[in-house]
């Protein structure tokens, strides 16, 4: 039973009246308790029954982070009485659903439409807790109250910022490809023309027999592949967990990563995803040529860090035993923390490099280089040796993947993206994709 508060004022009304009378047996009160108590509970056997209430939902099912989702609720009512009260529409509190709760009055037979707003503060899935319908009497004293179910799903999606920057990288892209300039020849796969032989020109390349035929030597050119394969890997384990400003550099290692999906299917590549830390929390695998952003924005929406250390070697394992032995690009966005990548992903990376061309992306955090850059006291200059420290370590072992062939590219999070895009682009250029 819900008691109103229009009740609490009728009881202190009832025992002001007592007082005032001058009468104050015991029968009295008992029979001033006793009205109060009947007149609640008829109100209470008046009021439309809140379990025979009809839910269901209708609205929207995805959204951006930092975008409103509208989601209707309907409410039916069977009953022979007439639903007066308010229903509240729960969410999760990171979900910041508006109105919390709402008046309603629906009679016999109809049907009422109430609207939440929800403005999500973090990605993911956020599900409806649940429905509580308050019936109150005809009175207005007390009522019922049933907390029903009526489920719905929202999806909160990654919100892509690094979006405005796909252009300026595509018209980059088109210049390279010939569209508006000549062809690039590099390090490809891909036969092109033969020409003469120059000092410097790698002596595998050298087209015996068309030497054979002719006066000199003659070695062939190569063209990058047009249909290359491109996995971008998602480190989810504990370093990504870190903030770098307000936000997780798992969400900045997204951001970037879409930029280079949109960018290397425009291209024509074929992109695949997978986001690791001990095991697999999700993966794409492409189906053809084109765009799979789409699909890489649905699977990384439900992904959170996971507060445990990456295991190096079955992330490797899981390149080497997907796609097939094809040489491609593999993209690997973490954290260069020496202590981790040293002992962890160092060791195993040489599998790797042995078979694919790698690249690492890491998020570096502007407040380091400003902490490491701090004079004054004592506690200043603590602050600075530790940040120059961390610092150091991130120049060796990037020096280190360097020295095993692996690009690198480290960047504050307003930089990452594009710096990850031109890095792509670079390679393209060089004939190595």
């Amino acid at each position: 039973m819900a008691v109103t508060g229009r009740a609490v004022v009728v009881a202190v009304l009832a025992v002001v009246a007592v007082a005032i009378s001058g009468v104050m047996g015991a029968w009295v009160t008992a029979i001033a308790l006793g009205a109060l108590v009947a007149l609640l509970a008829a109100d209470v056997a008046l009021a439309a029954s809140p379990r025979a209430m009809r839910l269901s939902r209708e609205g929207d099912t995805t959204l951006r982070l930092g975008d409103s989702a509208t989601v209707h609720l309907v409410l039916a009512n069977p009953t022979r009485r007439t639903l007066r009260g308010w229903v509240r529409d729960a969410w999760p509190p990171s979900a910041n659903a508006a109105p919390r709760t709402a008046p309603v009055r629906v009679d016999t037979g109809e049907r009422r439409r109430l609207t939440t707003t929800l403005t999500p503060t973090r990605r993911g899935d956020a599900r409806a807790a649940g429905v509580t319908v308050r019936s109150i009497g005809p009175m207005g004293l007390a009522g019922r109250q049933r907390t029903l179910s009526a489920e719905w799903t929202v999806r909160t999606l990654p919100p892509f910022h690094s979006r405005r920057h796909l252009p300026g990288k595509l018209s980059r892209l088109r210049e390279l490809e010939g569209q508006h300039t000549a062809m690039v020849r590099g390090q490809g796969s891909e036969f092109d023309s033969l020409r003469d032989y120059v000092p410097g020109d790698d002596v595998r390349s050298i087209d015996w027999r068309a030497t054979a035929r002719g006066d000199g030597v003659v070695v062939r050119t190569w063209r990058p592949e047009r249909d290359r394969r491109i996995l971008i890997v998602l480190d989810t384990g504990r370093t990504s967990a870190g903030r770098v400003g307000d936000t997780p550099r798992l969400d900045h290692s997204m951001d970037a990563a879409l930029l280079l999906a949109a960018l290397a299917g425009k291209a024509g590549d074929r992109v695949d995803f997978l986001a690791y830390d001990r095991r697999i929390r999700a993966q794409v695998r492409s189906s053809g040529k084109g765009s799979q952003v789409a699909r890489i924005v649905e699977a990384m929406a439900p992904l959170e860090a996971e507060l445990l250390e990456s295991d190096p070697a079955g992330m490797v394992s899981t390149v080497l035993g997907t796609q097939g032995k094809a040489r491609r690009l593999v993209v690997l966005l973490t954290d260069l923390n020496a202590t981790a990548l040293e002992e962890g992903l160092l060791p195993k990376l040489g599998a790797l490099t042995s078979r694919h061309l790698v690249m690492v992306a890491a998020v570096t955090d502007p407040a380091v280089g400003a902490m490491a850059a701090e004079r004054g006291g004592a506690d200043a200059l603590y602050r600075a040796a530790a940040a120059e420290r961390t610092l150091s370590g991130r120049r060796r072992v990037t020096a280190e993947l360097r020295r095993m062939g692996v690009e690198v590219v480290d960047a504050d999070p307003e930089h990452i993206a594009p710096a990850l895009a031109d890095a792509y682009i670079n390679l393209k250029a060089q004939g190595r994709l």
